[in-house]
């Protein structure tokens, strides 16, 4: 979890095209702060680890539901977009048709629960679904997870690449060099999954992987949320890079967290 709230906090300045496209920054500085992509890790996170890892599909959408809705209400002004805050206001929260990223940033527990790659994309899914029903939406959940799992399992970058490109599609061909001149702020998984991929892909650890991810811009906070659940995975992160973050998280997504890692060893 550390991976991919860390990327929030470190990406949180340079979001909506307000970095300088540079690899020479300070990890934690004035502006860092947590966002919807922290709160939303936190709520699937308590979600997955109330039910059974055998749950059903109904019992693992009710526990998302569940949690959701109370994080999104705990942090109402985390920065969410206007449909989810009404579907977190909502009395019959029901899906909305969403392609956006958000699937992805809050995807990563999933990655780490579970036994088998199957369970771990069936469940991924399940955490898109409940919101974001739309078929990127749900591929872009699917590919955080199954990565993640991939690269905790001892698999190879090439072997990450290869599995992304041929199972979800995504062009993985371009290289951080080339995506970064005309690269700008969106957020719909088509147009973000592939660049968060690339910044993990050319790395060669945590940090790097961060870095990467503000060379390129864009929406930075859910980019290095994304591409840093995975390098987590992949290398973990340096304990010194966790204590500069802790700074910036409150009590309560600290003790989802400690919570987590317990449950996952």
């Amino acid at each position: 979890m550390w991976g991919a709230i860390i990327g929030d906090i470190v990406g949180s300045r340079f979001e909506f095209d307000q970095g300088d496209k540079s690899r020479e920054f300070e990890l934690f500085g004035k502006g860092c702060y947590f966002t919807d992509d922290t709160v939303m890790t936190a709520a699937v996170a308590e979600a997955l680890m109330e039910v059974e890892n055998d749950a059903s599909e109904e019992q693992v959408k009710a526990a998302l539901i569940k949690y959701m809705k109370k994080w999104g209400q705990a942090y109402p002004d985390a920065g969410y977009g206007a449909r989810f805050i009404s579907w977190v206001l909502s009395d019959d929260p029901q899906p909305y048709g969403s392609y956006g990223n958000g699937s992805g940033m809050r995807v990563s527990p999933a990655g780490w629960l579970y036994d088998s790659l199957e369970r771990t994309r069936e469940v991924a899914r399940w955490t898109a679904e409940v919101t974001h029903n739309h078929p990127e939406g749900v591929k872009g959940a699917e590919s955080v997870a199954a990565a993640i799992y991939l690269a905790r399992t001892g698999a190879s970058k090439d072997q990450i690449r290869q599995y992304i490109e041929t199972e979800f599609g995504y062009d993985l061909s371009r290289t951080l060099d080339e995506i970064r001149p005309t690269y700008h702020h969106v957020e719909d998984c088509m147009r973000t999954m592939p660049e968060a991929f690339e910044c993990f892909l050319e790395a060669e650890s945590y940090e790097q992987t961060l870095r990467n991810v503000m060379y390129i811009g864009g929406d930075t906070d859910t980019l290095a949320a994304i591409a840093g659940s995975v390098a987590e995975a992949m290398w973990g992160v340096p304990e010194e890079i966790v204590e500069g973050a802790k700074v910036f998280v409150d009590e309560e997504v600290e003790r989802v967290v400690r919570r987590f890692y317990g449950v996952i060893g």
